[in-house]
Parts: C-alpha cells; sequence; structure tokens
C-alpha cells in the first residue's frame, strides 16, 4: 500500500548529497513524498467513494501539517467491512434511550482476501430530541494483528472518524485515526492512518 514507497524515500533522502544543492534535493523528496502518499491512499475501498478522505468535506492533507519525516511515518492500511451480524438492544421505554446499545461484526478484507474479523458495539450515552449520540468501540482485526478504535457517533450517521487507541502484534502501542464510510452498508470501507 505504498509503505515501501515511503521507506524507500527515507533512504533516498540519506543518500543525497554529492554536490546537487539543498533546495533542490527537498524539493525532489516533497514531490516524491507527495506520489508515495497519493499512491498509498489509493486502495480498494477508494474506488466510487466520494468521501474516502474527509470527514467534514476538507481533503485530508489539508487537515494536517506535517514534516516528511513525520509522513514517512504513516501506514495507511483500506479494508473492506463484509457486515455478517448486527443486533440492537432496546433497553427502558421503547425508542431511543440512555443505555439502548447496538453490537455487530463482519468479516475485514484486505487487497482482496479476508484478513481477520472486525467488531463492536455503540452505546447511546445522549439524547436530544429525536437524535441519539453513541459512544462506539470497535476492533479490527488486519493482518499482523489488530487495532482497537473509539469515538462518539451520531446514531445512524454513514461515515465515521475514530481515535485509534492501541493494538495487538505488529500493531502494539498503535495510534492515529481510522475514517468509516458507507456504514451499514454493502459497500463499508474504512481507512486506517497508523502513525509510527
Amino acid at each position: 500500500m505504498g509503505i515501501g514507497n515511503l521507506r524507500t524515500a527515507d533512504a533516498h533522502r540519506q543518500g543525497l548529497g554529492n554536490g546537487r544543492n539543498a533546495s533542490g534535493r527537498r524539493a525532489k523528496l516533497k514531490k516524491f513524498l507527495g506520489v508515495s502518499l497519493a499512491a498509498a491512499a489509493v486502495g480498494v475501498c477508494a474506488v466510487g467513494s466520494a468521501d474516502a478522505n474527509t470527514s467534514t468535506g476538507q481533503s485530508t492533507s489539508a487537515n494536517t501539517s506535517t514534516t516528511a519525516s513525520e509522513k514517512a511515518r504513516v501506514d495507511v492500511v483500506d479494508i473492506k467491512l463484509k457486515n455478517e451480524q448486527h443486533a440492537e438492544t432496546d433497553l427502558g421505554p421503547a425508542g431511543p434511550s440512555l443505555g439502548d446499545y447496538n453490537s455487530f461484526s463482519g468479516r475485514a478484507i484486505r487487497d482482496g482476501r479476508e484478513v481477520g474479523l472486525g467488531a463492536g458495539s455503540c452505546k447511546t450515552v445522549h439524547i436530544e430530541g429525536d437524535k441519539a449520540t453513541t459512544q462506539c468501540v470497535i476492533t479490527v482485526e488486519i493482518g499482523r494483528g489488530s487495532v482497537t478504535m473509539q469515538s462518539l457517533a451520531p446514531k445512524g450517521g454513514s461515515s465515521l472518524d475514530m481515535a485509534i487507541t492501541g493494538g495487538t502484534g505488529a500493531y502494539a502501542g498503535a495510534r492515529g485515526t481510522a475514517h468509516y464510510w458507507a456504514i451499514g452498508t454493502p459497500d463499508e470501507c474504512m481507512r486506517v492512518r497508523l502513525l509510527r
């Protein structure tokens, strides 16, 4: 997913020198990193998704201002989610109320092959009129380990940004963000941006 390109860029940057001017090296490095990051951002889930890179209508690259060395520590992983099980538990009075929750699980698919299970739950924590806010906790296996995340979310939303709170295996101590779109549909996907 472009990570090899980022490592190559880092090695290339360390090897530059030999008579070229510094501004020319920086310009080439910025261009190379920009192309590498753009390639990393394109994945199986990105095809046909208008909001794959956005949570508020702005480009992901415009939301952050990072140096080249910080960008080189970002792993971008695209996962297609195949929903399999879902249950809603209505506590208290009928209809939305505090404490109601839903549980869900499905298969995580990366580059066309199944890499694990994704599962979580969302509990209603705030009601205002006919709007409900939930707190969601999700764990997704993505091959060499799992990533955990959480966020507040409006009930019934179609996209969501979540904070990565940790992980296991290759993702132990993970941090970063996960962006979901087309939630609850056959086209549901997530893009994980892991900061290393």
